[in-house]
Protein backbone atom coordinates (compact mmCIF):
# COMPACT_ATOMS: atom_id res chain seq x y z
CA UNK A 1 0.00 0.00 0.00
CA UNK A 2 1.25 3.52 -0.86
CA UNK A 3 1.03 4.83 2.67
CA UNK A 4 2.41 8.33 2.01
CA UNK A 5 -0.41 9.38 -0.33
CA UNK A 6 -3.08 7.80 1.87
CA UNK A 7 -1.64 9.47 4.97
CA UNK A 8 -1.83 12.90 3.27
CA UNK A 9 -5.53 12.36 2.56
CA UNK A 10 -6.21 11.15 6.10
CA UNK A 11 -4.35 14.12 7.61
CA UNK A 12 -6.42 16.50 5.49
CA UNK A 13 -9.64 14.93 6.79
CA UNK A 14 -8.54 15.06 10.42
CA UNK A 15 -7.25 18.63 10.12
CA UNK A 16 -10.63 19.78 8.78
CA UNK A 17 -12.67 17.76 11.27
CA UNK A 18 -11.80 20.18 14.05
CA UNK A 19 -14.49 22.03 15.94
CA UNK A 20 -14.02 25.36 17.68
CA UNK A 21 -16.49 27.94 18.90
CA UNK A 22 -17.10 29.55 15.50
CA UNK A 23 -16.28 26.67 13.11
CA UNK A 24 -13.46 28.75 11.61
CA UNK A 25 -10.62 26.22 11.80
CA UNK A 26 -11.64 24.03 8.89
CA UNK A 27 -12.60 26.92 6.62
CA UNK A 28 -9.18 28.57 7.05
CA UNK A 29 -7.27 25.53 5.79
CA UNK A 30 -6.02 25.70 2.19
CA UNK A 31 -7.94 23.61 -0.31
CA UNK A 32 -6.24 20.41 -1.48
CA UNK A 33 -4.76 20.34 -4.95
CA UNK A 34 -7.11 19.64 -7.84
CA UNK A 35 -4.48 17.73 -9.79
CA UNK A 36 -6.37 15.07 -11.74
CA UNK A 37 -3.34 12.82 -12.07
CA UNK A 38 -2.84 12.85 -8.29
CA UNK A 39 -6.54 12.17 -7.70
CA UNK A 40 -6.43 9.30 -10.17
CA UNK A 41 -3.40 7.86 -8.38
CA UNK A 42 -5.17 8.20 -5.02
CA UNK A 43 -8.27 6.43 -6.35
CA UNK A 44 -6.05 3.57 -7.48
CA UNK A 45 -4.59 3.31 -3.96
CA UNK A 46 -8.03 3.45 -2.33
CA UNK A 47 -9.39 0.77 -4.66
CA UNK A 48 -6.84 -1.66 -3.26
CA UNK A 49 -7.37 -0.86 0.44
CA UNK A 50 -10.94 0.42 0.80
CA UNK A 51 -12.19 -3.01 1.90
CA UNK A 52 -9.53 -3.21 4.61
CA UNK A 53 -10.37 0.32 5.82
CA UNK A 54 -14.11 -0.40 5.98
CA UNK A 55 -13.54 -3.71 7.72
CA UNK A 56 -11.34 -2.15 10.40
CA UNK A 57 -13.79 0.74 10.90
CA UNK A 58 -16.67 -1.70 11.39
CA UNK A 59 -14.61 -3.98 13.63
CA UNK A 60 -13.62 -1.18 16.00
CA UNK A 61 -17.11 0.37 16.05
CA UNK A 62 -18.87 -2.95 16.69
CA UNK A 63 -16.49 -4.25 19.37
CA UNK A 64 -16.38 -0.93 21.21
CA UNK A 65 -20.20 -0.93 21.37
CA UNK A 66 -20.35 -4.53 22.61
CA UNK A 67 -18.03 -3.86 25.53
CA UNK A 68 -14.74 -5.36 24.32
CA UNK A 69 -11.71 -3.81 26.00
CA UNK A 70 -9.24 -1.64 24.10
CA UNK A 71 -6.42 -4.20 24.09
CA UNK A 72 -8.68 -6.91 22.65
CA UNK A 73 -9.91 -4.58 19.90
CA UNK A 74 -6.35 -3.48 19.08
CA UNK A 75 -5.17 -7.07 18.73
CA UNK A 76 -8.19 -7.80 16.54
CA UNK A 77 -7.15 -4.94 14.23
CA UNK A 78 -3.63 -6.41 14.02
CA UNK A 79 -5.15 -9.74 13.02
CA UNK A 80 -7.26 -8.18 10.25
CA UNK A 81 -4.23 -6.27 8.90
CA UNK A 82 -1.66 -9.04 9.36
CA UNK A 83 -0.62 -8.93 5.69
CA UNK A 84 0.49 -5.28 5.90
CA UNK A 85 3.75 -3.81 7.17
CA UNK A 86 3.72 -1.80 10.40
CA UNK A 87 3.33 1.54 8.65
CA UNK A 88 0.49 0.13 6.54
CA UNK A 89 -1.30 -1.23 9.61
CA UNK A 90 -1.15 2.17 11.28
CA UNK A 91 -2.16 4.33 8.31
CA UNK A 92 -5.07 2.04 7.37
CA UNK A 93 -6.37 2.12 10.95
CA UNK A 94 -6.01 5.91 11.05
CA UNK A 95 -7.93 6.03 7.74
CA UNK A 96 -10.70 3.93 9.31
CA UNK A 97 -10.85 6.41 12.18
CA UNK A 98 -10.87 9.39 9.78
CA UNK A 99 -13.86 7.82 8.02
CA UNK A 100 -15.76 7.70 11.31
CA UNK A 101 -14.53 10.94 12.82
CA UNK A 102 -14.79 12.98 9.61
CA UNK A 103 -18.41 11.99 9.07
CA UNK A 104 -19.27 12.79 12.70
CA UNK A 105 -17.89 16.35 12.58
CA UNK A 106 -19.18 16.98 9.06
CA UNK A 107 -22.69 16.47 10.41
CA UNK A 108 -21.95 18.69 13.41
CA UNK A 109 -20.57 21.52 11.27
CA UNK A 110 -23.38 21.50 8.69
CA UNK A 111 -26.29 20.62 11.00
CA UNK A 112 -27.64 24.17 11.10
CA UNK A 113 -26.93 24.93 7.42
CA UNK A 114 -28.10 21.87 5.54
CA UNK A 115 -31.32 19.88 5.94
CA UNK A 116 -29.68 16.67 4.71
CA UNK A 117 -26.97 17.00 7.37
CA UNK A 118 -29.64 17.71 9.99
CA UNK A 119 -31.66 14.62 9.09
CA UNK A 120 -28.57 12.38 8.99
CA UNK A 121 -27.41 13.75 12.35
CA UNK A 122 -30.79 12.88 13.87
CA UNK A 123 -30.70 9.39 12.35
CA UNK A 124 -27.18 8.79 13.71
CA UNK A 125 -28.07 10.30 17.11
CA UNK A 126 -25.32 12.92 16.86
CA UNK A 127 -26.02 15.28 19.80
CA UNK A 128 -25.45 18.48 17.82
CA UNK A 129 -27.64 20.56 20.14
CA UNK A 130 -25.41 19.86 23.14
CA UNK A 131 -22.70 22.18 21.86
CA UNK A 132 -20.91 22.77 25.17
CA UNK A 133 -20.40 19.05 25.76
CA UNK A 134 -19.20 18.50 22.19
CA UNK A 135 -16.64 21.29 22.48
CA UNK A 136 -15.41 19.92 25.81
CA UNK A 137 -15.02 16.39 24.45
CA UNK A 138 -13.54 17.56 21.14
CA UNK A 139 -10.71 19.44 22.84
CA UNK A 140 -9.44 16.29 24.54
CA UNK A 141 -9.89 14.28 21.34
CA UNK A 142 -8.10 16.89 19.23
CA UNK A 143 -5.06 16.82 21.52
CA UNK A 144 -4.91 13.03 21.24
CA UNK A 145 -5.50 13.07 17.47
CA UNK A 146 -2.63 15.53 17.03
CA UNK A 147 -0.28 13.10 18.78
CA UNK A 148 -1.69 10.18 16.76
CA UNK A 149 -0.88 12.01 13.52
CA UNK A 150 2.61 12.93 14.74
CA UNK A 151 3.49 9.35 15.69
CA UNK A 152 2.05 8.01 12.42
CA UNK A 153 4.09 10.49 10.38
CA UNK A 154 7.27 9.37 12.18
CA UNK A 155 6.50 5.67 11.64
CA UNK A 156 5.89 6.29 7.92
CA UNK A 157 9.09 8.33 7.63
CA UNK A 158 11.06 5.56 9.35
CA UNK A 159 9.60 2.99 6.96
CA UNK A 160 10.73 5.09 3.98
CA UNK A 161 14.39 5.17 5.01
CA UNK A 162 16.65 3.46 2.44
CA UNK A 163 17.09 -0.21 3.31
CA UNK A 164 20.69 -0.30 2.05
CA UNK A 165 21.72 1.91 4.99
CA UNK A 166 19.20 0.94 7.69
CA UNK A 167 19.60 -2.78 8.38
CA UNK A 168 18.95 -5.00 11.36
CA UNK A 169 22.58 -6.17 11.20
CA UNK A 170 23.56 -3.07 13.16
CA UNK A 171 22.71 -3.72 16.87
CA UNK A 172 21.95 -0.07 17.61
CA UNK A 173 19.70 0.31 14.57
CA UNK A 174 18.05 -3.02 15.37
CA UNK A 175 17.13 -1.76 18.85
CA UNK A 176 15.79 1.45 17.35
CA UNK A 177 13.63 -0.27 14.73
CA UNK A 178 12.26 -2.70 17.33
CA UNK A 179 10.35 0.19 18.97
CA UNK A 180 8.12 0.69 15.90
CA UNK A 181 5.61 -2.10 16.79
CA UNK A 182 5.17 -0.56 20.26
CA UNK A 183 4.47 2.85 18.69
CA UNK A 184 1.95 1.30 16.29
CA UNK A 185 0.22 -0.60 19.11
CA UNK A 186 -0.31 2.46 21.31
CA UNK A 187 -1.42 4.64 18.40
CA UNK A 188 -4.03 2.10 17.31
CA UNK A 189 -5.11 1.69 20.91
CA UNK A 190 -5.57 5.47 21.04
CA UNK A 191 -7.65 5.32 17.86
CA UNK A 192 -9.84 2.69 19.54
CA UNK A 193 -10.28 5.01 22.54
CA UNK A 194 -11.33 7.91 20.28
CA UNK A 195 -13.90 5.82 18.42
CA UNK A 196 -15.23 4.42 21.70
CA UNK A 197 -15.70 7.95 23.01
CA UNK A 198 -17.54 9.06 19.87
CA UNK A 199 -19.77 5.99 20.13
CA UNK A 200 -20.46 6.88 23.74
CA UNK A 201 -21.47 10.41 22.72
CA UNK A 202 -23.98 9.14 20.18
CA UNK A 203 -25.27 6.47 22.57
CA UNK A 204 -25.96 9.15 25.22
CA UNK A 205 -28.05 11.12 22.77
CA UNK A 206 -28.71 14.72 23.78
CA UNK A 207 -28.27 14.17 27.51
CA UNK A 208 -25.38 15.71 29.40
CA UNK A 209 -22.50 13.30 29.91
CA UNK A 210 -20.02 12.72 32.68
CA UNK A 211 -16.80 12.69 30.65
CA UNK A 212 -14.30 12.89 33.49
CA UNK A 213 -13.09 9.27 33.16
CA UNK A 214 -12.86 9.49 29.36
CA UNK A 215 -11.05 12.84 29.51
CA UNK A 216 -8.52 11.30 31.86
CA UNK A 217 -7.99 8.37 29.46
CA UNK A 218 -7.50 10.58 26.38
CA UNK A 219 -5.12 12.83 28.34
CA UNK A 220 -3.11 9.81 29.51
CA UNK A 221 -2.92 8.39 25.98
CA UNK A 222 -1.96 11.78 24.51
CA UNK A 223 0.89 12.06 27.01
CA UNK A 224 2.06 8.51 26.22
CA UNK A 225 1.99 9.17 22.47
CA UNK A 226 3.89 12.42 22.94
CA UNK A 227 6.68 10.51 24.69
CA UNK A 228 6.65 7.90 21.92
CA UNK A 229 6.78 10.65 19.27
CA UNK A 230 9.73 12.34 20.97
CA UNK A 231 11.57 9.00 21.00
CA UNK A 232 10.76 8.35 17.32
CA UNK A 233 11.85 11.87 16.35
CA UNK A 234 15.20 11.28 18.06
CA UNK A 235 15.36 7.89 16.33
CA UNK A 236 14.89 9.60 12.97
CA UNK A 237 17.70 12.03 13.75
CA UNK A 238 20.01 9.13 14.61
CA UNK A 239 19.04 7.27 11.44
CA UNK A 240 19.59 10.31 9.22
CA UNK A 241 22.96 10.88 10.86
CA UNK A 242 23.86 7.23 10.21
CA UNK A 243 22.69 7.48 6.58
CA UNK A 244 24.65 10.69 6.02
CA UNK A 245 27.76 9.07 7.47
CA UNK A 246 27.38 6.02 5.21
CA UNK A 247 26.74 8.11 2.11
CA UNK A 248 29.65 10.39 2.94
CA UNK A 249 31.93 7.36 3.28
CA UNK A 250 30.77 6.04 -0.11
CA UNK A 251 31.24 9.45 -1.74
CA UNK A 252 34.71 9.78 -0.22
CA UNK A 253 35.78 6.42 -1.67
CA UNK A 254 34.38 7.40 -5.07
CA UNK A 255 36.26 10.70 -4.96
CA UNK A 256 39.56 8.99 -4.20
CA UNK A 257 38.88 6.54 -7.03
CA UNK A 258 38.07 9.40 -9.39
CA UNK A 259 41.42 11.07 -8.71
CA UNK A 260 43.21 7.77 -9.30
CA UNK A 261 41.63 7.47 -12.77
CA UNK A 262 42.87 9.01 -16.03
CA UNK A 263 40.52 11.52 -17.70
CA UNK A 264 40.44 13.34 -21.04
CA UNK A 265 39.71 16.68 -19.31
CA UNK A 266 39.15 18.09 -15.83
CA UNK A 267 35.35 18.36 -15.80
CA UNK A 268 34.56 15.15 -13.90
CA UNK A 269 37.08 16.09 -11.23
CA UNK A 270 35.83 19.67 -10.84
CA UNK A 271 32.20 18.60 -10.87
CA UNK A 272 32.87 16.10 -8.09
CA UNK A 273 34.57 18.78 -6.00
CA UNK A 274 32.36 21.85 -6.38
CA UNK A 275 29.24 21.08 -8.34
CA UNK A 276 26.26 19.68 -6.36
CA UNK A 277 23.54 18.36 -8.66
CA UNK A 278 21.04 21.14 -8.01
CA UNK A 279 23.47 24.03 -8.64
CA UNK A 280 24.20 24.53 -12.34
CA UNK A 281 26.39 27.64 -11.94
CA UNK A 282 28.54 27.10 -8.85
CA UNK A 283 31.16 29.77 -9.56
CA UNK A 284 31.23 33.55 -9.43
CA UNK A 285 33.44 35.40 -11.91
CA UNK A 286 35.61 37.75 -9.86
CA UNK A 287 35.68 40.43 -12.58
CA UNK A 288 32.03 40.52 -13.69
CA UNK A 289 30.56 39.20 -10.40
CA UNK A 290 28.25 36.98 -12.45
CA UNK A 291 27.55 33.33 -11.75
CA UNK A 292 29.17 31.02 -14.29
CA UNK A 293 29.29 27.32 -15.12
CA UNK A 294 32.29 25.08 -14.53
CA UNK A 295 32.81 24.97 -18.30
CA UNK A 296 34.91 28.15 -18.01
CA UNK A 297 37.61 25.90 -16.47
CA UNK A 298 37.47 23.10 -19.03
CA UNK A 299 40.92 21.84 -20.10
CA UNK A 300 42.69 24.58 -18.15
CA UNK A 301 45.22 24.36 -15.36
CA UNK A 302 43.21 25.21 -12.25
CA UNK A 303 44.68 26.54 -9.01
CA UNK A 304 42.35 25.76 -6.11
CA UNK A 305 42.95 28.28 -3.33
CA UNK A 306 41.49 26.37 -0.37
CA UNK A 307 41.03 28.10 2.98
CA UNK A 308 38.62 28.70 5.83
CA UNK A 309 37.12 32.14 6.43
CA UNK A 310 40.00 33.14 8.71
CA UNK A 311 42.42 33.62 5.83
CA UNK A 312 44.63 36.65 6.53
CA UNK A 313 43.95 39.78 4.50
CA UNK A 314 47.71 40.27 4.05
CA UNK A 315 47.99 36.84 2.40
CA UNK A 316 45.10 37.65 0.08
CA UNK A 317 46.57 41.05 -0.80
CA UNK A 318 49.96 39.57 -1.75
CA UNK A 319 48.33 36.79 -3.76
CA UNK A 320 46.05 39.30 -5.50
CA UNK A 321 49.02 41.53 -6.38
CA UNK A 322 50.93 38.61 -7.94
CA UNK A 323 47.78 37.45 -9.77
CA UNK A 324 46.99 40.92 -11.13
CA UNK A 325 50.58 41.57 -12.27
CA UNK A 326 50.72 38.18 -13.98
CA UNK A 327 47.43 38.81 -15.71
CA UNK A 328 48.54 42.26 -16.91
CA UNK A 329 51.87 40.96 -18.21
CA UNK A 330 50.10 38.37 -20.32
CA UNK A 331 47.66 40.69 -22.11
CA UNK A 332 47.47 39.91 -25.81
CA UNK A 333 46.98 42.23 -28.77
CA UNK A 334 43.25 41.61 -28.49
CA UNK A 335 43.25 43.11 -24.99
CA UNK A 336 42.44 39.77 -23.37
CA UNK A 337 44.57 38.02 -20.80
CA UNK A 338 46.27 34.83 -21.94
CA UNK A 339 47.06 33.47 -18.49
CA UNK A 340 47.85 29.75 -18.69
CA UNK A 341 45.84 29.00 -15.54
CA UNK A 342 42.72 30.02 -13.60
CA UNK A 343 42.37 30.49 -9.84
CA UNK A 344 39.31 29.35 -7.87
CA UNK A 345 38.81 30.18 -4.20
CA UNK A 346 37.25 27.23 -2.36
CA UNK A 347 35.93 28.49 1.01
CA UNK A 348 35.66 25.86 3.74
CA UNK A 349 33.36 26.09 6.77
CA UNK A 350 33.38 22.89 8.79
CA UNK A 351 30.84 22.01 10.01
CA UNK A 352 28.71 23.77 7.40
CA UNK A 353 25.85 24.07 9.92
CA UNK A 354 27.86 26.84 11.59
CA UNK A 355 27.70 28.85 8.37
CA UNK A 356 23.98 28.24 7.88
CA UNK A 357 23.20 29.43 11.42
CA UNK A 358 25.53 32.44 11.46
CA UNK A 359 24.70 35.64 9.54
CA UNK A 360 28.08 37.02 10.65
CA UNK A 361 29.92 34.15 8.90
CA UNK A 362 27.84 34.72 5.78
CA UNK A 363 28.74 38.42 5.80
CA UNK A 364 32.39 37.53 6.36
CA UNK A 365 32.35 35.24 3.31
CA UNK A 366 30.82 37.96 1.14
CA UNK A 367 33.34 40.52 2.40
CA UNK A 368 36.27 38.20 1.65
CA UNK A 369 35.24 37.34 -1.89
CA UNK A 370 34.05 40.83 -2.91
CA UNK A 371 37.53 42.13 -3.93
CA UNK A 372 38.78 38.82 -5.37
CA UNK A 373 39.49 39.12 -9.12
CA UNK A 374 39.52 35.33 -9.67
CA UNK A 375 36.73 32.77 -9.64
CA UNK A 376 35.15 31.84 -6.32
CA UNK A 377 32.85 29.00 -5.32
CA UNK A 378 29.45 30.66 -4.95
CA UNK A 379 28.89 29.47 -1.37
CA UNK A 380 30.68 27.32 1.23
CA UNK A 381 27.53 25.18 1.19
CA UNK A 382 28.52 23.91 -2.26
CA UNK A 383 31.57 22.17 -0.81
CA UNK A 384 30.04 19.01 0.58
CA UNK A 385 31.12 17.28 3.76
CA UNK A 386 32.85 14.35 2.06
CA UNK A 387 34.80 16.79 -0.15
CA UNK A 388 36.14 18.59 2.92
CA UNK A 389 37.12 15.23 4.40
CA UNK A 390 38.83 14.33 1.11
CA UNK A 391 40.82 17.58 1.17
CA UNK A 392 41.94 16.86 4.72
CA UNK A 393 42.93 13.26 3.94
CA UNK A 394 44.55 13.63 0.53
CA UNK A 395 45.74 17.23 0.43
CA UNK A 396 46.42 17.64 4.17
CA UNK A 397 44.23 20.72 4.43
CA UNK A 398 44.26 21.92 8.06
CA UNK A 399 42.32 25.21 7.67
CA UNK A 400 45.39 27.24 6.69
CA UNK A 401 45.43 28.24 2.99
CA UNK A 402 46.78 25.75 0.45
CA UNK A 403 46.99 26.03 -3.33
CA UNK A 404 46.24 22.72 -5.05
CA UNK A 405 47.11 22.67 -8.75
CA UNK A 406 45.10 20.50 -11.16
CA UNK A 407 46.36 20.11 -14.71
CA UNK A 408 44.01 20.28 -17.75
CA UNK A 409 43.16 16.57 -17.28
CA UNK A 410 42.37 17.01 -13.58
CA UNK A 411 45.57 15.37 -12.34
CA UNK A 412 47.20 16.73 -9.18
CA UNK A 413 50.23 18.70 -10.38
CA UNK A 414 50.94 20.06 -6.89
CA UNK A 415 49.29 19.60 -3.49
CA UNK A 416 50.40 23.08 -2.39
CA UNK A 417 52.02 25.55 -4.77
CA UNK A 418 51.64 28.63 -2.56
CA UNK A 419 55.37 28.93 -1.88
CA UNK A 420 56.09 28.67 -5.61
CA UNK A 421 53.68 31.52 -6.29
CA UNK A 422 55.23 33.66 -3.54
CA UNK A 423 58.74 33.14 -4.94
CA UNK A 424 58.37 32.94 -8.74
CA UNK A 425 54.82 34.02 -9.58
CA UNK A 426 53.57 32.92 -13.00
CA UNK A 427 57.10 31.82 -13.92
CA UNK A 428 56.47 28.74 -11.78
CA UNK A 429 53.81 27.51 -14.23
CA UNK A 430 52.78 24.66 -14.52
CA UNK A 431 53.63 24.41 -10.79
CA UNK A 432 54.86 20.83 -10.91
CA UNK A 433 57.64 19.42 -8.71
CA UNK A 434 59.87 19.12 -11.78
CA UNK A 435 59.31 22.81 -12.55
CA UNK A 436 60.12 23.74 -8.94
CA UNK A 437 63.38 21.77 -9.03
CA UNK A 438 64.30 23.43 -12.31
CA UNK A 439 63.69 26.91 -10.85
CA UNK A 440 65.77 26.13 -7.75
CA UNK A 441 68.66 24.96 -9.96
CA UNK A 442 68.56 28.31 -11.73
CA UNK A 443 68.80 30.08 -8.40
Amino acid sequence: VQVRGLLSLVEDILDRATLDSDDSNASMLPLPTDDKLMQSSMMSVLDSVSYAIDRVACEIAYKSLTGSDAHEITMSVFEHLSSFHWDGKLVLTLAAFALNYGEFWLLVQFYSKNQLAKSLAMLKLVPVQNRVTLESVSQGLNDLIREMKSVTACVVELSELPGRYITLDDPQLSRIISTIPIAVYWTIRSIVACISQINMITAMGHEMMNTQMDSWETSMLANKLKNIHDHLAETLRLCYRHIEKQRSSESLKMLHSLFDTTHIDNMKILTALIHPKNHTMPLQDGLTKRKVHLDVLRRKTVLLLISDLNILQDELSIFEQIYTESRSSLLGADGKSHMPYEVVWVPIVDPIEDYERSPSLQKKFEALRAPMPWYTVDSPKLVERHVVEFMRERWHFMNKPILVVLDPQGNEASLNALHMIWIWGTEAFPFTRAREEELWRRE
